[in-house]
């Protein structure tokens, strides 16, 4: 099941917390199967079971968070066959959207139950075949995905282990059917994907890595034609998009996709998340106010979050600030909400509202939780009584949002003394380096990242490892393999930083693909 990105993003961050308790869950698991597929077998694909017509339109309309359309086409089928696999997993794809878009947790322990009855009827059924095994493993993961949003990390590791057993027993048994590849590549990607303070994890384990394996089964998954395809699709384009740097491929399968759905809102959250996460703030406003909406969609608060976000970035501070407070008005989760609250006060404190700056400030330590960087970076923010930059932080937001020449322009404005703090003699260099970077100036670029790396030493701020990770990057595009090499490792070399594990996560990978 395809979740959207917030929930993904947070279950991604979630595995890796998984990390440490399946220390004591999955001894013996073997990642070095499921190779290519023999042409034989990707001909067998079509013989395999499938959705009928009437499920395929069910799915369909869960992913396009329409839960009242699937439930009508689902709720026949699960009267005519109330065992069998294809309307038990589409039963469990509906609820388990509901309750992660929802992030409501008084809908937590139905959907545990509930899962755990189509488990049980699964188990005792007489079905046979490559469909009934996938959807066991797939509920199981499902399940543990609640879990773990909701706290419960031991035994979201625990299911996460039966799933990743059952999937891959699955695989092993049908090497041919596509889905089954789907998910366990997804699972070996962010097992594999450890940074490297988890080193010590996967050789007690006895896990090498999996991210080539991971990678080689979600991109069959997603090449041949299946029930999942267009979820295996979105998943390896979004994967690549945030580690490979291929935003161009992630943005014209959304955008294609978009066209041909324009009712889906699952593609039309996804647009404005690329777009977005590309600099690209005029088209991300513009595919937020064309998402599809209405009393028929789930209702889509995070949606609300990265406008505000948006609108933060143009200077709109009162507009921003209106779309962060829906966004806390209409979200029962507890991921966001510290984030939501410091945003409130860059744009309350931009604006020169300083009584609102302070209640917003005080808000942060109130609610919500640490596991997503951003919310950590925000109670930090509060603990620390971190001092802002006006200047930089406008010129930060400006960059964000893609308005480079704008960031320049105000960081000409911004003087360093004696007695100017080192974070912001640090931050200066490197808004600067972006700005340029992102212009297309790599060699003023390289120029102010290696300025801010000397000037960094050993504090414990993001600026100087992001540095070494976009020279990196630089060095890497250009074809200098072994410079790019010694930046990706001095990235990974910093002890302590707002943004360690998502910085070790893509140098890691850079430095596999680099091999």
């Amino acid at each position: 099941m395809m979740l959207p990105t917030p929930m993904r993003a947070g279950f991604g961050r979630g595995l890796r917390r998984l990390c440490l308790w399946l220390t004591c869950f999955v001894w013996g698991i073997d990642t070095s199967f499921s190779g290519p597929l023999q042409e034989a077998e990707v001909a067998a694909a079509s013989q395999q079971p499938t959705l009928n017509k009437q499920l395929a339109r069910a799915y369909a309309e869960v992913l396009k968070m329409r839960p009242a359309a699937a439930r009508s086409l689902l709720r026949p089928e699960l009267a005519r066959t109330p065992t069998a696999a294809g309307p038990l997993l589409v039963a469990d794809c509906l609820q388990i959207t509901e309750l992660l878009i929802s992030q409501d947790a008084t809908g937590y322990q139905a959907t545990i139950d509930a899962q755990d009855q189509r488990l049980s009827t699964l188990e005792k059924s007489g079905e046979a075949g490559a469909l009934r095994a996938y959807a066991r493993a797939e509920i199981r993961l499902h399940q543990a995905a609640a879990q773990v949003v909701f706290g419960h990390e031991v035994q979201g590791a625990w299911s996460l282990r039966q799933s990743f057993l059952q999937m891959q027993a699955v695989v092993q048994r049908f090497p041919q059917y596509l889905p089954a590849r789907k998910t366990l590549g997804m699972m070996q990607f962010f097992i594999g994907s450890l940074p490297e303070n988890y080193r010590w994890f996967l050789k007690l384990l006895g896990l090498p890595g999996s991210v080539e394996t991971g990678l080689q089964n979600m991109r069959l998954a997603a090449s041949q034609p299946n029930d999942f395809q267009l979820e295996a699709r979105l998943i390896l384009a979004l994967l690549e998009e945030t580690y490979y740097k291929k935003p161009e491929a992630a943005l014209q399968l959304v955008e294609t996709l978009h066209h041909q759905q324009p009712d889906n809102l699952l593609l039309g959250y996804l647009r404005v998340s690329l777009h977005k996460k590309q600099h690209h703030t005029d088209a991300a406003l513009a595919a937020y106010r064309a998402c599809p909406s209405g009393p028929t969609y789930l209702a889509l608060p995070y949606l609300h979050h990265m406008a505000a976000d948006l609108l933060l970035y143009q200077g709109q501070y009162a507009a921003s600030a209106r779309e962060n407070q829906q966004f806390l008005t209409n979200y029962s989760g507890q991921h966001y909400r510290k984030d939501a609250a410091f945003k409130l006060y860059l744009a309350a404190w931009l604006a020169g509202d300083a009584t609102s700056a302070e209640k917003y400030r005080r808000q942060i330590d109130m609610g919500g939780r640490t596991v997503l960087e951003e919310d950590n970076y925000a109670q930090r923010f509060f603990e620390e009584k971190l001092p802002l930059n006006r200047t930089l932080t406008r010129a930060r937001l400006q960059i964000d949002g893609g308005y480079y020449h704008d960031a320049l322009r105000t960081l000409n404005s911004f003087r360093a003394v004696r007695t100017t703090p080192l974070r912001d003699r640090l931050e200066e260099p490197y808004r600067r380096a972006r700005a340029y970077h992102l212009l297309g100036h790599p060699d003023s670029a390289r120029l102010l990242y290696a300025r801010t790396i000397a000037l960094a030493g050993s504090a414990p701020y993001y600026f100087a490892p992001q540095s070494a990770l976009q020279l990196g990057y630089l060095y890497q595009l250009e074809g200098q393999k072994n410079t790019a090499r010694v930046y990706f490792k001095k990235a990974l070399s910093y002890p302590k930083h707002e943004y360690k594990n998502s910085t070790d996560t893509k140098a890691k990978l850079a430095l596999k693909e680099l091999e």
